[in-house]
């Protein structure tokens, strides 16, 4: 890290949690897990460091639509599948797709700096108590 972002004990903490979490918590379900092992750490310092991190390529944000960004502690490009009914969002085990960049440079000459790839879908849980597919309307549980 720069010598302007050192890492404090808050960051560390912050990102020790963040890459023991399976689930890509959101900022705020950051700031209660992190809260339960540091009590005196405030909503704001959480929310600075996670930019900070992410800055940094420490870890990375994910974004799928609407204003809730959720956290994944592992920063080396891989993709996820996100659930569009309960908004669950899981790693996707595919290998990169490297080459379609190499492929695209070369036929468009742009330098390209990165892709994003998403996956939505129905998680097992809510595709399991749909009652058709693309109805948001569930069966009794």
């Amino acid at each position: 890290m720069k010598h302007s972002h050192r890492m404090t004990r808050q960051r560390r903490l912050i990102l020790e949690e963040l890459r023991e979490s399976a689930n890509h918590p959101s900022a705020e379900e950051l700031y209660e897990n992190v809260r339960r092992r540091l009590p005196r750490i405030s909503r704001a310092t959480v929310y600075r460091n996670l930019e900070i991190l992410s800055q940094l390529g420490e870890i990375q944000q994910i974004h799928y639509g609407g204003a809730l960004k959720r956290f994944d502690g592992d920063p080396k490009n891989h993709y996820h599948v996100h659930c569009t009914c309960c908004g669950r969002i899981d790693h996707a085990p595919l290998g990169s797709v490297k080459e379609v960049e190499n492929e695209l440079q070369a036929i468009t000459n742009y330098k390209i700096l990165g892709h994003r790839l998403e996956f939505i879908g129905l998680c097992p849980e809510c595709s399991g108590h749909m009652i058709a597919p693309g109805l948001k309307k569930y069966k009794k549980r």
